[in-house]
């Protein structure tokens, strides 16, 4: 495991948690959001649960890269949707510009642990 990798995971960890917790939690802003791009609440939730399953996988990742590596594709691909529900909503590309960055995050994770995702738990 590389220190690039660490501290990708890191920063991915601190920003799904927070940003799962908002789902979850149903902040004001992400009920807003979601009315906003047409999916439903209950989408929300399943979406915060979508990233508490990829921070678990970034946490277990420092201990086994390959876990590192099946989080970060789980994140990346979602937030490939995220980036796919604000062009549908014909948001400006400001909005979705965050989703893309961090899908892009997400992905160099991926790459960094590829070789160790066979066999995840060694």
């Amino acid at each position: 495991m590389t220190i690039v990798s660490i501290v990708l995971q890191s920063l991915l960890a601190l920003l799904f948690l927070a940003a799962g917790g908002s789902k979850l939690g149903g902040a004001k802003q992400q009920v807003e959001s979601f009315r906003h791009l047409g999916l439903p609440q209950w989408f929300r939730v399943i979406t915060g649960l979508v990233q508490y399953i990829g921070v678990a996988g970034l946490i277990a990742g420092y201990f086994f890269p390959g876990l590192a590596g099946w989080a970060g594709l789980w994140l990346g691909v979602t937030m490939i949707g995220a980036c796919l529900a604000h062009i549908r909503a014909k948001d400006p590309i400001g909005k979705s510009l965050p989703a893309f960055v961090i899908a892009v995050i997400a992905i160099v994770v991926f790459i960094l642990n590829i070789n160790a995702m066979a066999n995840p738990f060694a």
